[in-house]
Parts: structure tokens; sequence; C-alpha cells
């Protein structure tokens, strides 16, 4: 029994010796809890909407602080006219614009009934209805006091009329596979070669880091643009999903992401000792925030303020932001040039890392 007593014992202490053990075993848990815990969730939190009011008459005023005050909504600009509705949605600036008839409060006066119409962002169907869902429930709570009768919302859906829950799935399933594939098989490469020893072999060639890293990329590029392009022409051949924009700014997004994706998988590959460990980070790094904190799921808006703030990190994000306008909305570089500028910046980042982690192991 001593002996079974002594052998537990190492085993603890083997366990606790191995930081990698710990933070499967402690931290992982704990961080899977807090991140499901906060990023899903249905309710609507200070969500963006515009007001265009062309009656600008009391009932419409106090309408409109009924909607801000609930909590659920935050009044992100007043519009003057209909035109300027899509490019708000275009600049990812609104989900939602509350449009007041002219002579709201004269109409439902006079006639007992006056009109609004709700138009939402429905590229990401499910916020859409709860948008609208949302309002609705605002103007019948306010007709239910007595204080109006008649308000007659009028829902209209932008890019997405018939809520087709693919529209949003298919930008965030190419951003999920093209991040988790691309940078998994290269992290994989190189802690392969570290394994079999022929690491060393290519730190003392002739070739520079940036070389190497260049070559460990380029084989993979093609396949991950296979696996767009394929992508793609199911969506649209089979799903229907429409690809309004054009077609080579996407692509070109799309070798944009996949150079990201497969710069962070060389990152992982120089940090990681072996092919597990490369694995482990690969999925644990890369899974969870692209499928909760990208917006490919759930909305960002609706997060906690450090998650957001987090979520600002996760190229994903800014992919599937680039994707949805281009295909969707029919957006030219003119409204996703901040998005592309900001995964360039994460190449950049990813590359220049990768080669300072090189140079390390060459001193």
């Amino acid at each position: 029994m001593n002996r079974f007593i002594a052998f537990v014992k190492k085993e603890f202490l083997h366990i606790f010796r191995d930081y990698r053990t710990m933070l499967i075993l402690f931290i992982m848990p704990i961080a899977q809890i807090l991140i499901f815990g906060f990023a899903i969730t249905t309710e609507i939190k200070d969500a963006s909407i515009a007001i265009l009011d062309k009656s600008k008459d009391e009932v419409t005023r106090e309408l409109t602080q009924k909607l801000l005050s609930s909590g659920y909504f935050n009044n992100d600009a007043y519009l003057t006219s209909e035109s300027q509705i899509e490019p708000a949605f275009n600049d990812q600036r609104v989900k939602m614009v509350v449009v007041f008839e002219p002579e709201f409060g004269r109409n439902l006066q006079k006639e007992g009934t006056a009109n609004v119409q709700l138009v939402c962002d429905a590229s990401d169907p499910n916020q859409a209805r709860m948008l609208s869902q949302f309002a609705e429930g605002i103007f019948a709570s306010y007709a239910s006091q007595g204080v109006v009768k008649g308000i007659q919302p009028e829902v209209r859906m932008f890019y997405n009329e018939s809520l087709e829950g693919v529209y949003m799935s298919i930008p965030g399933i190419m951003a999920m596979i093209l991040m988790l594939v691309s940078a998994m098989m290269t992290s994989i490469s190189i802690t392969r070669e570290k394994e079999y020893g022929s690491m060393e072999v290519l730190l003392i060639s002739p070739l520079k880091p940036l070389q190497i890293i260049m070559g460990k990329v380029t084989p993979y590029v093609m396949m991950a643009l296979i696996n767009a392009v394929s992508i793609l022409a199911l969506g649209y051949f089979v799903f229907g999903v429409p690809v309004k924009g054009s077609i080579i700014l996407l692509l070109m997004e799309c070798l944009l992401f996949t150079i990201l994706a497969l710069s962070l998988g060389i990152l992982i590959s120089t940090v990681a000792k072996n092919q597990m460990v490369a694995m482990f980070m690969s999925m644990f790094a890369l899974m969870l925030p692209v499928i909760l904190l990208s917006g490919f799921i759930f909305p960002v808006e609706n997060m906690p303020l450090p998650l957001r703030i987090i979520s600002n990190i996760i190229p994903p994000k800014w992919f599937i932001i680039i994707v949805k306008t281009i295909m969707l909305k029919g957006g030219g570089l003119l409204y996703v040039w901040k998005e592309t500028l900001i995964l360039i910046g994460f190449v950049v980042l990813f590359v220049t890392l990768s080669v300072k982690k090189f140079k390390i192991r060459l001193q």
C-alpha cells in the first residue's frame, strides 16, 4: 500500500511540474466556462440603430426616447433620407433603421393609425429578427399604456429578405475552415521537421528565415484557395447565396486571409515543440475564438466590454465582415478598406514574429 501511495504522489508531482498539463486540467475549463457563459447569449444590448424621423413631432420623439431608454438600442445617427440607409449598413455603423412616416402624430390623432418602418440589416438573420421583435414589442407596450393606438410597424429586411440562415453561415464557415485548416497544417509542418531533426538542417542552410517561412507557406496557399473557391461555389450553386460584389475582390480577400492563417500557423509551429502541442494550440487557440468571438454565431455587440475588446484581435471577425459586405451587400473596396488594412497588419505581425523566432533559434 505504501508503494502505491508513493507511486500516486509521484504522478501528482509529475502532473504539477508539467505546465501544459496544468493548463489543460485547470485553465482551459475555466476559460471555456467564462467565454461560453458571457458569449452565448440571445439578449440584445446596446444594438446600434439609426432614426429617420420624417415627422419630428412630439409622438415620434417620445417613441424614439422609449426605444433608446429600453437598454436594447443605442442611437448611432439621425438620418435625413432613405438614400442614407444602405450606406449606413455598408459602413457597419447600424443594424436597424427606424423610419417614422411624415405627420406621424397627426395621423394617429385624426385617422387612429400611423406607420413606422423597421429596416434591418439581415446579413445576420438571427440578429435582424431579434432586433425587429424587440422594437415591435416596445411599440406594442407603448400602445398598451393607452398613450397611442394603431401603430403599424412594417419590417423590411435588407440583403436577405427571406432570412435564410445560410447567408450567415457561409462566410463564417469559410473563415473557420481557412483559419483552422491552414493554421493547423502549417503549424504541424514545422514541428514535424523538428521531430525528424531536419529543421536544424534548414536553419544552418544558406536560406534566410523569411525564405524558409515563405517556402513553408507557399504550397498551402493554393490548397487553401481551392477550399475557398469550393465553399463559394457550393454556397452559390447549392444554397443560392448571392455574390453581389466583385468576385475578383472577394478572391483577393480570401487570398489575404489565407496568407494570414498560414502565417499564424507558422508562428504557432515556431513555438510548439512537437506536433501534438501544435495541434492543441491550433485547436484551442483558434477554434473557440473563431466560433464564439468573431461574430460568426453570436453577435459581438451583445457581449461584455472585455470580450468585445478581445474580439478585435480575432482576425476572422474582420474577414467575416469583409465577406458579408462583398457577397451580400455588394460593397467594394471603399467599404472594406479598413478591415483589409487590419488583416494586412496581422500578416505583417505574424510574419515578423515568426522570423524573430527563427533568428532566436539561430543564435
